[in-house]
């Protein structure tokens, strides 16, 4: 088989391009594996020894934490009505909310469009760390001390359908007199996920100490995935500070103070996201925490918000606030214009420059097939040939310097014959070959690289698009997670090669990677440095280690990209491409006098010089 150094350049920057792309992506996970396994073993030989005893004292919490609340509220607070914490569920089209009048907050949110792994509802702020409270003080002028309203009975329940058709209720809590009093009132609006959260105070200057509020959110984000490693992977803290976005990854570093104003705070744990949001902003001095929990406890993340806002003064005062509770989806967030939308990894940090290609090139034509297909292996395919088609161009210019390089593969033969093993003096004529013939050899190269934004597009949109997320196709049971048609747990070379699986999509994208390869090899000239010969088919097998954990979805895309590919080549080399005309104008093109670029000049006479230096060194010897 035969190879050029056009091929050589191509794949070694693609193979350079793609082995950097993952090891950056992957650099905090690695460098941080060996401490949080080391961490999590403690913590797991911990929540081992006390696994069986868990239950009955997590009861005998709870009966304390009630006891305490209760008796809280009757030595600080006077209450009226009922003391027995209550839930209330409102639902729309697209949520269940279950409501308690124990601190008269959000106990749990179900998302009726998307399942969790046991095929019931997604549910979110659910766990038992999860909490939403603030500090308030006790008015009654024979009581002092502080409380959290997360540990309250809101005994009064009021709700009701709005005009409009939105749903309210709110929970009242009264203090020392009418007059002095905290209402929760929550609005759930048709079609939304957005749930409208005020807190209204009756005597504010009593209940909250310097004017702030000291708010508490506490969210764990429970498991939806079936790979919690690959899920805590793509899991980030989001927040607009001082009107501007931006994130953390959960490895990179633990927490975040804030200096400026914050409009919101948010966890994203690949496809749903909780968020918080204060809309006359959180003020300087909030801060939030976040950590990974054992994996015993199926959650991939921990976030602690320690968030002030300043009341405005008066006795009587409303704070107005938000909470999201939904999925991560690139077209139901930006609606909202809270720059929510930044959070979903279209391309993000270095790789920021391909997140407009997503935006108005891939999403559109995605959404455009999607309003038409049901079936979203379809859309990938159809997706697929549309994008092969707009870059056809490039596909073009790549195969026709090709077929240039193949057309001098002759001539190129015969200057080896003549040069032998000195490859200098062979480089310098393959190069005056190529100004004569007036053919580029990076011709091939330059195209291909230009494609590399879009691989890098695909593999942010395949791996954060929710609308994969439990679609079938094929042997795949979900395109969003790896099409596990060998499973084989936990075997030491298998599992450290290739995972605990085999993906079959994987297989069929790197076979048709080598086939890609074959046919390109057998389309240049020879070459003969044995490592560049066999570099274009060991790829293809590294793409299998690579690839492995991917979403089918994405494996599915680059499958049915490289047998378009395989009849782009066949068609355009064939029927397409006339290899007369080619050699027609390279004759034509040695006739024309020729102009050196500087960078010739250059190449030439370092070449020049090393063509010196080495016959000097060989007299020398003699």
């Amino acid at each position: 088989m035969k190879f050029d150094r056009n091929t050589v350049i191509g794949f070694v920057l693609l193979g350079i391009l793609f082995i950097g792309y993952f090891a950056i992506i992957n650099k905090d996970q690695k460098a941080t594996r060996k401490q949080k396994q080391e961490e999590l073993a403690k913590e797991q030989r911990v929540i081992d020894s006390i696994a069986k005893l868990r239950k009955p004292v997590e009861d005998s919490l709870k009966h304390i934490n009630d006891s305490v609340a209760l008796a809280t509220q009757s030595q600080l607070f006077k209450q009226m009505g009922d003391t027995i914490e209550k839930t209330t569920s409102l639902s729309n089209s697209l949520i269940r909310v279950t409501f308690s009048n124990k601190g008269g907050r959000v106990k749990d949110v179900e998302l009726k469009n998307y399942r969790g792994t046991d095929s019931s509802w997604v549910k979110m702020g659910a766990t038992t760390f999860d909490k939403l409270g603030y500090q308030i003080n006790a008015v009654a002028a024979s009581n002092q001390g502080t409380a959290s309203t997360a540990d309250l009975i809101f005994s009064k329940i009021d709700s009701a359908t709005l005009a409009n058709g939105n749903q309210s209720i709110s929970f009242t809590l009264a203090l020392d007199s009418g007059n002095t009093y905290i209402t929760h009132e929550y609005v759930i609006k048709k079609d939304d996920y957005m749930i409208d959260f005020t807190v209204k105070m009756g005597g504010a200057e009593k209940i909250l100490s310097g004017g702030t509020m000291n708010m508490l959110w506490q969210y764990a984000a429970a498991q939806q995935e079936g790979s919690l490693s690959y899920e805590r992977e793509n899991t980030q803290i989001g927040y607009v500070k001082d009107g501007s976005f931006d994130y953390h990854s959960m490895f990179k570093r633990s927490s975040k103070e804030f200096n400026d104003a914050v409009s919101w705070v948010g966890v994203r744990q690949r496809f749903f996201l909780g968020a918080l949001v204060a809309k006359n902003n959180f003020s300087a001095g909030s801060k939030i925490e976040w950590s990974s929990p054992a994996d015993s406890l199926r959650e991939v993340i921990a976030a602690t918000a320690q968030l002030k806002v300043q009341v405005p003064a008066g006795k009587d005062v409303t704070i107005p606030f938000s909470i999201y509770y939904g999925p991560s989806d690139y077209n139901i967030l930006r609606k909202y214009d809270m720059k929510f939308d930044k959070l979903v990894n279209l391309g993000q940090g270095f790789y920021s420059f391909v997140r407009p290609i997503n935006k108005f090139l891939v999403i559109p034509v995605f959404n455009f097939f999607k309003s038409y297909i049901g079936q979203l292996g379809i859309v990938i395919a159809l997706m697929t040939l549309l994008i092969r088609l707009l870059i056809s161009p490039l596909t073009y210019s790549s195969y026709l310097s090709g077929a240039k390089m193949k057309a001098l593969r002759p001539e190129i033969e015969k200057l080896k014959a003549k040069y032998g093993e000195d490859r200098q003096a062979m480089s310098m004529e393959q190069m005056k070959l190529f100004r004569e013939a007036g053919v580029n050899p990076l011709g091939g190269c330059i195209p291909a690289l230009l494609q590399i934004p879009i691989f890098f597009a695909l593999y942010s949109f395949f791996n954060a698009c929710v609308d994969l997320r439990g679609e079938s196709f094929l042997w795949a049971a979900d395109l969003s997670a790896p099409d596990k048609v060998l499973h084989w747990g936990n075997v030491p070379v298998l599992s450290f090669l290739l995972g605990d699986h085999l993906s079959l999509f994987n297989v069929t994208a790197c076979i048709t990677s080598l086939l890609i390869s074959v046919y390109s090899m057998s389309m240049a000239p020879d070459q003969s440095n044995p490592i560049m010969k066999w570099m274009p088919y060991i790829f293809p097998v590294f793409l299998l280690f690579f690839f492995n954990r991917l979403p089918s979805g994405l494996t599915w895309y680059y499958t049915v990209s490289n047998l378009v590919t395989l009849g782009l080549q066949f068609f355009i080399q064939r029927y397409v491409i006339d290899h007369d005309k080619i050699l027609a104008k390279i004759d034509e093109n040695r006739k024309k006098p020729k102009t050196k670029s500087k960078w010739q000049e250059r190449m030439e006479q370092m070449q020049e010089q090393q063509k010196k230096m080495k016959e000097l060194q060989q007299r020398n010897k003699r």
